[in-house]
């Protein structure tokens, strides 16, 4: 289903892309999906990401710039180069955004620091991805995301878990993807300010900020208090009994996130004698037994199959889950039904999956993205 006038949510937008790796790609992905016209403007070799993830069919091509920069345009442009630079300029006259993640100082050598793109374009939307804030004592260090999780004490979560004093990064590359959020976000706000006033703007989004503010929502903690009423950390998530529940196939996710509920899986699974036990019959009780009843709920589960006790759970409205690796999420029954992996066939790579836009509109549907550009695979300039 399409809007009334047949365009896409971003019909109309044009976005200057000058970023690389994940932080600023993961930004302009979005609004390239909500139809943005986004040329990805790459120096000579392309972006890092082409090249820095195995496996990959064709060099240039990794599986990561394959999923970041789908719905994009490739231009080649050498900005040592004055004709590079002539055409740049012509496309900052025209573009609605330009947003890079490059040193503030070489942009400025460059000649495409915020003024100079204003004097070319008074209404543009400057959108600058920094590790770090320039006006803090860290403004223009290097920053990538294993950085920003040890800067952010993301890196100290799982020891207190697991009672590993070794600090360790989250598998993923969470603290670049949450900052290419952030970005979405403000370029949004900022063109809506725009549409309000006819006002362009310059925009920073620093990444370590953007991830501590997302990380300390919940870990904060105590130290929400002035003074402090207890240390940093959300008890729960980072209590050790609180973890994934071994059965005889494999493991599944219980959740019983109210109080009364933990008695009620033990009972559910078995063991009306422990869940009436006299020590369980106060909040109190509970919350200081919290971890014999997960042992309890641990050893219940172990002797049941994970089919079996999905079943029970679902039957009793208890969120579970079974535990899927991430090589079986291809095969996941719910993601199949609501079409999340959609296949296309890219001109140089073949058939791909693409994972869809997960947002639903009621009075838009995306059409199938333009497959990621191969380097340099356009000569102009935005669509007309």
């Amino acid at each position: 289903m399409q809007t009334d006038d047949g365009d896409s949510m971003l019909q109309g937008l044009k976005v200057l892309d000058l970023t690389t790796v994940v932080f600023g790609p993961y930004c302009t992905q979005i609004l390239a999906d909500l139809g943005a016209d986004v040329i990805k403007v790459e120096a000579p070799g392309g972006d890092a990401l082409r090249y820095s993830a195995k496996p990959a069919k064709t060099n240039g091509m990794a599986p990561s710039f394959l999923a970041l920069n789908r719905g994009k345009k490739s231009l080649l442009l050498d900005l040592k180069d004055d004709e590079a630079k002539a055409q740049l300029r012509k496309l900052v006259a025209e573009a609605d955004m330009l947003i890079h993640n490059i040193r503030a100082e070489a942009m400025e050598r460059l000649g495409f620091g915020y003024e100079a793109a204003k004097s070319l374009n008074p209404e543009i939307i400057y959108v600058h991805c920094v590790g770090f804030g320039s006006d803090g004592p860290y403004g223009g260090l290097h920053a990538y995301d294993d950085v920003i999780q040890a800067a952010s004490g993301a890196a100290t979560l799982l020891p207190r878990v697991d009672g590993n004093a070794k600090p360790r990064y989250l598998p993923s590359l969470i603290a670049d993807k949450v900052a290419g959020l952030h970005a979405a976000y403000a370029s949004m706000a900022a063109m809506i300010h725009k549409l309000r006033t006819g006002k362009g703007q310059f925009l920073e989004v620093p990444m370590f900020e953007a991830f501590s503010n997302f990380m300390l929502k919940e870990h904060l903690g105590g130290l929400t208090f002035d003074p402090p009423v207890g240390p940093a950390c959300y008890s729960r998530q980072i209590d050790p009994d609180r973890q994934p529940f071994p059965t005889s196939d494999g493991y599944i996710s219980i959740v019983p996130y109210q109080i009364d509920h933990f008695l009620k899986v033990v009972a559910l699974l078995g063991d009306e004698e422990f869940a009436r036990e006299a020590r369980f019959q106060s909040v109190k009780g509970i919350v200081e037994g919290s971890a014999d009843i997960y042992r309890r709920i641990g050893e219940l589960t172990a002797q049941k199959t994970t089919d079996e006790v999905l079943s029970i759970m679902r039957a009793a409205q208890m969120p579970a889950m079974p535990v899927r690796d991430m090589q079986d999420m291809t095969a996941d029954p719910h993601l199949d039904a609501v079409g999340f992996f959609q296949r296309s066939e890219h001109p140089t790579e073949g058939t791909v999956l693409n994972l869809r836009e997960p947002t639903r509109f009621s009075e838009w549907s995306p059409a199938s993205p333009r497959p990621a550009p191969n380097l340099g695979d356009i000569s102009d300039g935005f669509d007309s």
